[in-house]
């Protein structure tokens, strides 16, 4: 493939961008999960969660049944904190397949883990009506699901805990939280505050991003100076940058906490007009692009709140580098088995691994952006089309 350079027309970052009335913006009260949640603790990190949650529910002595379609560092997680990690399977499009996961209960299962695929609800009624039947713990990741419903029920108050990463939605620098349901209570340690040149770093960033945003050519040199700027600095000073989107879990950062920034951005946000943002932006994209690429889902369930668009395409790379030169980072979703899952058992979850594309709809794109996306996908679809029928 020739070399591609960056048009300049559009940026479209993956993740929301930090707006800078937000640092001032007063607390609105929590009506969504983890927020509204009266047993919750934040975390730098989810994975931290999820570890906390093997130790604090013992499931260090048996073995967890998740799902084959994952990215990896939830079950680094879970193993470091001692279980152990079996997979069932999860079908082309998502689909828990509820029949594999009742035939790999045994007597050393201790729980079950449900994952919420970017904001779409997975089977959770179903997980907690075989979680009880066997006596076993129910998970919840709501990782990729912040702010997400199945219809009325809010996603991560089914199971016996539910597991969040905030950053992923919300314009925030960091932060996790792990919810515990039901009447037993958990002394939850209270995990220290992270180093705050880390979220310092980060929070400069979002709002960089967020210029570039609003600056076009402007704003994209002036970002790219400042970054250079601070990176030399970062460098000189030693200072340790704890990096949010990291692909390992590390033990070393398992007691950091949520900084006291990212909560106070978190409750001032329009949690509600985030999820109609989302939900206009995805239904916009699903009307555009379902012609030229079989959607995955063709209609987006009631009280989903999507954290990107899945692009079925042919050829990822092709696709992202095309979508890249237009200034929109597209994803890689989730490319990689953990090593203790045997990818040949999964010949579905290999296929999703090859051919899933996150494209960006979050609340700030507008749309008059989300119409210049469309076009671009448009385009980078087509090419590797046609790309394809050279080959053959």
């Amino acid at each position: 493939m020739e070399t591609m350079k960056h048009s300049g027309r559009l940026f479209v970052p993956s993740l929301p961008t930090l707006w800078p009335h937000m640092l001032l913006s007063r607390p609105k009260p929590g009506a969504l999960p983890p927020f509204s949640s009266p047993n919750v603790r934040y975390f730098y990190f989810a994975r931290n969660a999820i570890w906390l949650t093997v130790k604090m529910l013992g499931l260090d002595s048996g073995e967890v049944l998740m799902p084959a379609y994952h990215h990896g560092v939830e079950v680094e997680a879970l193993v470091d904190a001692g279980a152990t990690p079996r997979f069932y399977r999860v079908g082309s499009r998502w689909d828990v397949d509820l029949d594999d996961v009742a035939r790999r209960i045994g007597p050393k299962t201790r729980a079950l883990y449900l994952t919420h695929y970017a904001g779409f609800p997975g089977p959770v009624a179903e997980m907690r009506k075989l979680a009880d039947q066997h006596g076993l713990i129910l998970i919840e990741d709501c990782a990729l699901s912040l702010l997400s419903s199945d219809g009325t029920v809010p996603l991560g108050t089914t199971g016996d805990v539910g597991i969040f990463c905030l950053y992923k939605t919300l314009p925030v620098p960091n932060g996790g939280a792990l919810v515990v349901n039901g009447p037993r209570q958990y002394s939850l340690p209270e995990p220290p505050a992270p180093p705050s040149v880390s979220t310092f770093s980060h929070t400069v960033s979002a709002l960089l991003q967020n210029l570039e945003l609003r600056g076009g050519l402007a704003g994209r040199a002036l970002r790219s100076a400042v970054r250079a700027l601070g990176h030399g600095t970062v460098k000189a000073a030693s200072i340790e940058r704890v990096a949010t989107g990291t692909q390992h879990f590390d033990r070393k950062h398992v007691d950091l906490g949520m900084s006291p920034l990212t909560k106070r951005i978190a409750l001032a946000q329009d949690l509600e007009s985030i999820v109609e943002q989302r939900r206009r932006n995805y239904f916009f994209l699903l009307g555009r692009l379902r012609d030229i690429s079989a959607p995955l889902f063709n209609q987006l369930p009631p009280g989903a709140c999507p954290l990107f668009y899945p692009l079925v395409v042919q050829d990822k790379a092709e696709v992202l580098a095309r979508l890249r030169v237009q200034g929109i980072d597209a994803i890689d979703f989730w490319k990689r088995f953990h090593p203790a899952c045997d990818a040949s058992a999964f010949p579905e979850v290999a296929q999703l691994r090859r051919s899933i594309v996150e494209i960006p709809c979050h609340q700030d794109l507008t749309p008059e952006v989300m119409a210049d996306v469309a076009q671009a996908v448009r385009e980078a679809v087509k090419s590797d089309h046609r790309s394809k029928k050279r080959a053959g």
